[in-house]
């Protein structure tokens, strides 16, 4: 009974999802050539903002493992430059935290904040 009350006292065990990190702007042209024969998914997280670090739990929660995607992570504080660079070169505005959808080179969709986990992955894959 206070199991269900109160969970259980075992740890649970924690998703690890497969990273690549996005640390140099040089990335960007293999995202784009990559695009071409597999979706590229960016996510671009601000490690000092509390919605940020939400919004990356629940990704990270919900995220398929079985998804033939590549998945990039910018940590933008670390990586503004970067973090610019990907907002000019995909021409979509910067926000945090930021998910972009690339296919053929280009965003086929992007969402920031709540709306990230709005994103089917699976229809894009």
């Amino acid at each position: 009974m206070f199991k269900k009350l109160f969970g259980s006292s075992e740890p649970k065990e924690e998703k690890i999802l497969p990273w690549q990190a996005l640390t140099d702007s040089s990335q960007l042209e293999t995202i784009v050539e990559k695009s071409k024969t597999k979706t590229q998914v960016v996510f671009k997280h601000s490690t000092r903002c509390g919605i940020s670090s939400m919004v990356m739990k629940q990704f990270v929660s919900a995220y398929d493992l079985d998804l033939n995607v590549d998945l990039y992570y910018l940590d933008l504080l670390s990586y503004r430059s970067v973090s610019d660079e990907v907002g000019y070169k995909f021409q979509v505005m910067h926000q945090s935290p930021q998910l972009l959808v690339i296919k053929n080179g280009i965003v086929v969709t992007h969402a920031s904040h709540g709306a990230i986990n709005d994103v089917d992955l699976g229809s894009y894959a």
